[in-house]
C-alpha cells in the first residue's frame, strides 16, 4: 500500500514537472514571417482606414482574460503618439509591448523581451522608431541633459556619432540608426537559448505624418 502509494506520488509530481517545463516553451502562436505580414497588413489598414478594426471588444477582453499568446514584440518609444496596438490596427493579447523613451535596450528591456519569446510564444521582434523622436533630437543637441534624460542621451550618442556627416535629415538618419543599433543589441544581448533559431528582430521607423511605417533590412 505504502509502495503504490509512492508511485502515485512520485507520477503525479512527474505529472506537474512535465506541464509546467510545457508551459515554459508555447509553440509559437504564428512564424516570425507571418508575423510580421500580420504588422504589414495592420498598418496598410491603419493608414488606409478611417476607423480600426482591432477595437476591442467584450469577447477578446474575457478571451484574454485567460492568458495571452501574442504573436509579435515590438520595442517602441514611449511618445504618445506612436502606440503600436493603434499603429499596426490590432486588438488586445495581440502584441507584447515595451516601451521607453527612445526605445532603448537596457536589463529590464531584455528580460521582457526574453520572456515574450520563452513564455508567451512570440517569434518576431520589432524595434520601432519614429520621426521626430524627442530623445533623438535631444541626444543630437548634446550628450547631456539635467536628470535621469541624461542617461537617455547618453545611450542614444552611438547612432549620433554613426550618422555624423552623412547627408539627409540628421534626425531621420538617427533615429533610424538608433533603432538599427538596438536590434543589434537585442541581437548580440538577449539570452534566447534554443528558440533563436526562430526568432527574427527587425528594425523599423514610423513616419508620424503618413502613419506608415518603413521596415528596415531583415
Amino acid at each position: 500500500m505504502k509502495i503504490t502509494s509512492k508511485v502515485i506520488a512520485f507520477v503525479s509530481l512527474f505529472a506537474v514537472f512535465a506541464f509546467v517545463f510545457a508551459a515554459e516553451h508555447p509553440t509559437a502562436s504564428v512564424s516570425a514571417d507571418a508575423a510580421l505580414a500580420k504588422l504589414k497588413d495592420g498598418n496598410a489598414r491603419f493608414v488606409n482606414s478611417k476607423v480600426s478594426s482591432g477595437k476591442p471588444t467584450a469577447a477578446r477582453r474575457a478571451e484574454t482574460a485567460q492568458g495571452q499568446h501574442p504573436f509579435a514584440i515590438i520595442l517602441g518609444c514611449a511618445d504618445s503618439r506612436t502606440s503600436p496596438e493603434i499603429i499596426f490596427d490590432q486588438n488586445i493579447g495581440d502584441i507584447f509591448v515595451v516601451r521607453n523613451a527612445g526605445n532603448l535596450v537596457d536589463d529590464y528591456v531584455l528580460g521582457s523581451i526574453e520572456y515574450g519569446v520563452e513564455h508567451l510564444g512570440a517569434r518576431l521582434i520589432v524595434v520601432l522608431g519614429h520621426e521626430k523622436c524627442g530623445a533623438v533630437v535631444a541626444a543630437l543637441a548634446g550628450d547631456t541633459a539635467p536628470g535621469h534624460v541624461g542617461s537617455i542621451v547618453r545611450d542614444i550618442q552611438p547612432a549620433v556619432q554613426a550618422v555624423k556627416g552623412k547627408s539627409g535629415d540628421a534626425t531621420h538618419l538617427a533615429v533610424a540608426e538608433n533603432a538599427r543599433l538596438m536590434v543589434a543589441k537585442v541581437r548580440s544581448d538577449a539570452n534566447l537559448g534554443d528558440l533563436a533559431k526562430d526568432v527574427k528582430i527587425i528594425s523599423a521607423v514610423y513616419d508620424l505624418d503618413t502613419g506608415k511605417v518603413e521596415w528596415g533590412k531583415e
